[in-house]
């Protein structure tokens, strides 16, 4: 299934979409139906690694509480800045930690959307993680999860003439190049899928993000932002362009 064709940047309630990049169109699409599904609530969100505020000032605008848990005091403080020049400090709340520690945070079946966009390809173990964010939900809440693709990785380092690197890559068991990697694990969709079933959450929907964006020529991506929007629309939800991605964007229930 997939709900892309609904993506333009629009006011629709109270919730008013971001300027669209290759980076967020497809999530915001997934988010701007969920929201559209229950605008009539205003939601309790959980944004785990949500650093400055992309995703978390957008929500509060829309009159959502948002509390975005983070590890860096300096992400945080300007986050703390943006929400306050949004007009929205008060629906905006800061908690510094990181998710391996999400469970002494947040309060089990207290939340309705969590976000852990760019986290799991870097916490110690992803599999706690996954099970306190469902934890974390109330029965029917769902959970919008960014992670690193793994293909992306191994074709990205190829083509730019890294052949010992990509095929270290390929050859990892969790899609890691090494100690000097700077992330853990990478992920094909399945993997991803079958972290967030074993944490007891039904996965609904899976788009690729940036399927093509990373492989342009900037002359190419920088001339043709709306048409470079549009494509990575129309390949996102469709393997196997899907799963060469640069990051797979899941979206996972809670069962009510």
């Amino acid at each position: 299934m997939t709900r892309l064709h609904r993506v333009e940047q629009r006011t629709r309630g109270r919730f008013v979409e971001p300027p669209l990049t290759p980076r967020t169109a497809v999530i915001w699409s997934v988010l701007a139906a969920e929201l559209d599904r229950r605008a009539d609530v205003a939601l309790t969100v959980l944004d785990v690694g949500g650093g400055t505020g992309g995703f978390a000032v957008p929500l509060a605008q829309a009159g959502h509480q948002v509390t975005v848990v983070d590890a860096s005091p300096d992400a945080l403080a300007a986050l703390t800045r943006r929400a306050a020049e949004a007009g929205v400090a008060d629906r905006v709340h800061a908690v510094q930690g990181d998710g391996d520690a999400l469970t002494g945070l947040v309060e089990p079946a207290s939340v309705d959307l969590v976000l852990c966009h760019a986290v799991l390809e870097v916490v110690d173990d992803p599999l706690p993680v996954t099970t306190a964010l469902a934890a974390a939900l109330r029965p029917g809440g769902a959970a919008s999860v960014l992670v690193a693709g793994r293909a992306a990785a191994v074709l990205g380092r190829a083509m730019n003439g890294h052949l010992d690197v990509a095929a270290a890559l390929a050859a990892a068991a969790d899609g890691a190049a090494g100690p000097r990697d700077t992330l853990r694990r990478r992920f094909a969709a399945e993997e991803a899928a079958t972290l967030l079933r074993a944490a007891g959450l039904t996965v609904e929907e899976i788009h690729g993000v940036r399927v093509l964006a990373d492989l342009l020529p900037a002359a190419v991506a920088d001339g043709q932002p709306g048409a470079l929007v549009e494509l990575e629309r129309a390949l996102a939800g469709h393997p196997p362009y899907r799963d060469l991605a640069a990051q797979l964007h899941l979206f996972a229930r809670r069962p009510a």
